[in-house]
């Protein structure tokens, strides 16, 4: 396996209080880091450090090997972020929120093929029949497998998911644990936060937080 993300002397204080000091942290190609702790260890505050959203943090980041300031396009272009909220825009149906997601990602796919890998994409995480539905009537389950149809979508080597098993189903719950596990498999790298205990051990490390 090969280093693709390291944080060395990482540490981030709000409001007058550390939320980590001295964080020394890996990520390989084909590996899963699980980041846990209680509510308000900064667990969401790392992972937004880790994919270059906040910059107000101390110590050092690279990625491959290399100093992130001097990588972060190449970085970038290998990142796929879903957030603890699942980002939906509820005026837009399941596939428009997917066609959404690729302009965004440079990805963009126009024409019946594009419809057909989106339409693909949806089926996948158990969304078929409901592709043109506006999100905002879907139930916050169904909106978050919008979200975690972007996995299937836009090809990135690095996922940074932040509580992504939140209010899915338990079938929807072994199906993205699969998914983990296969894209690692392929040589892809995971970043999660979650309060669910993964059944799967395959290449999976913690980091726990707020222990001091």
């Amino acid at each position: 396996m090969s280093l693709r993300l390291q944080a060395r002397k990482l540490a981030c204080e709000r409001d007058d209080r550390w939320l980590f000091r001295d964080l020394d942290l890996t990520l390989e190609a084909g590996e899963i880091l699980r980041i846990e702790g209680p509510n308000g260890s900064g667990k969401t505050t790392l992972l937004k450090i880790l994919s270059g959203q906040l910059s107000a943090y101390e110590g050092e980041l690279s990625w491959c090997g290399q100093p992130m300031r001097r990588v972060r396009r190449d970085f970038l272009a290998n990142l796929i972020y879903l957030g603890h909220a699942p980002g939906v825009k509820a005026a837009l149906t399941p596939l428009e929120n997917l066609a959404w997601y690729q302009a965004l990602a440079g990805e963009a796919d126009a024409g019946k093929s594009g419809i057909m890998r989106r339409m693909v994409a949806l089926e996948s995480i158990g969304l078929g029949g409901f592709e043109d539905v506006p999100a905002g009537q879907l139930s916050a389950g169904q909106q978050r497998r919008v979200a975690l149809a972007r996995l299937e979508l836009i090809p990135r080597a690095l996922w940074v998911l932040d509580e992504p098993f939140t209010a899915i189903d338990q079938g929807g719950v072994a199906a993205l644990e699969a998914r983990l596990v296969n894209h690692v498999n392929r040589g892809g790298s995971v970043l999660v936060t979650t309060h669910h205990v993964m059944k799967t051990n395959i290449r999976l490390r913690s980091l726990r937080l707020g222990d001091a």
